[in-house]
């Protein structure tokens, strides 16, 4: 098992987010199944939008739910492959969220 780290939103914002509206949890990446790869987050993309996704309002995109974790475009490498289309190396974008 692989140790990561993930942010998620611990309450919505009013005004400018702070850290208390965030929440840093580690846990235990389960072993990539048949078909998978695991990820190392490289570059995490942090884009204005990401505002309007930690509230509530009516918006073109659902919010992230509380206990969620944030959303966002990743660049990462591929640390380890169980599938065919990908090897350990690999520089691949993907939409991890907030994660190692």
């Amino acid at each position: 098992m692989t140790a990561i780290r993930r942010i998620v939103l611990a309450s919505r914002p009013t005004g400018q987010p702070e850290a208390g509206n965030f929440r840093i949890e580690n846990f235990e990446l389960p072993e990539a199944a048949e078909g998978e790869v695991t990820l190392r987050c490289l570059y995490l993309s942090l884009d204005p939008y990401m505002r309007g996704r930690m509230s509530d309002a009516k918006s073109y995109a659902a919010p992230v739910p509380i206990d969620g974790v944030m959303e966002g475009e990743t660049i990462c490498e591929v640390v380890k492959s169980r599938h065919t289309a990908f090897s350990p190396g690999d520089i691949v974008r993907a939409r991890t969220g907030w994660t190692t």
